[in-house]
């Protein structure tokens, strides 16, 4: 049996770099790891080009415009890359018979639960890259009803730009600091999201629609920090702050727990405690 084609787009961000990474435990698949430069997902062209020349079986999207704040007054690009590129590849995934695997965000709903949210919560952004993202989802569906998507919160790695890395840094140049402690989600860790992505196409269940994955317990941001300040054994002093103190161009969910049932059940996969990821991944970066 041929080894199967697993494209992965966006591979220069956390979850792309995750995905190489873990790309080394899984011989059987070959893979196609292409960065921003070399696919521009909402070059419509490009994409319809680049599926003709090459064999897919599967497309693992984890491209994506990130800059929460930015979006706010970068609308177009924000959309063309979130929304629009969305249902292109979701297309053109259907033509292939290949499967079809998006990355989305907590950030399709408003943050006003007060219980973890489940796939079937209704949705209601409350900035651009939230509404852009739910755009992306619903194009996917609408365009490839055996696509499958992924809402994820608060994803961080040793690769690339995150709040724990930022952490970090703040940490070692500062006395004290401040995090804001109202707003509440639980924390991804990419490779462990890497992980379970790799157990979705690898296992035998054949499933389509949303799924929620983050890891395990609930937390706030100052909470956060002060289990990185713990396990760095940090002198700096951290202080919660309110978010009305930190003013940013786009409003966060105050809110943003996943329930992650159902892809648990559905393909059997791991849900490590967020603390546990953690320390994995600052070992990583103190190695």
């Amino acid at each position: 049996m041929a080894s199967k084609t697993i494209l992965v787009t966006g591979a220069n961000g956390q979850l792309g770099r995750e995905m190489q990474v873990i790309a080394a435990a899984y011989s059987g698949y070959h893979f196609l790891f292409v960065s921003k430069d070399e696919l521009s997902i909402e070059d419509t062209g490009a994409v319809k080009e680049y599926f003709a020349d090459h064999q897919i079986d599967v497309c693992v999207n984890c491209a994506a415009y990130t800059a929460v704040d930015k979006a706010e007054t970068d609308t177009e690009k924000a959309f063309a890359v979130n929304g629009e590129a969305v249902g292109v590849l979701a297309t053109a995934c259907k033509e292939k018979n290949a499967r079809f695997i998006h990355i989305s965000t907590d950030y399709v709903f408003d943050g006003t639960a007060t219980e973890p949210y489940k796939e079937d919560h209704p949705v209601h952004p409350i900035g651009v890259y939230g509404a852009s993202k739910l755009k992306g989802e619903e194009l996917a569906l609408q365009n490839n009803p055996a696509a499958i998507i992924i809402r994820t919160s608060w994803v961080y790695s040793s690769f690339g730009n995150n709040f724990v890395k930022t952490m970090l840094r703040l940490m070692k140049e500062r006395e004290s600091i401040n995090v804001v402690n109202d707003q509440q989600g639980s924390p991804t860790y990419a490779a462990d999201l890497a992980a379970a992505i790799m157990q979705i196409i690898s296992g035998d269940a054949v499933s389509a629609g949303i799924f929620n994955f983050s890891n395990h317990g609930i937390i706030n941001w100052y909470e956060f920090a002060l289990a990185i300040k713990e396990l760095t054994a940090s002198n700096c002093v951290v202080n919660p702050i309110p978010s009305s103190q930190y003013p940013t161009p786009a409003k966060r969910p105050a809110y943003s727990v996943l329930d992650t049932g159902k892809i648990r059940d559905t393909f059997n996969v791991m849900i490590p405690a967020w603390k546990d990821s953690l320390k994995k991944c600052l070992s990583l970066l103190s190695a």
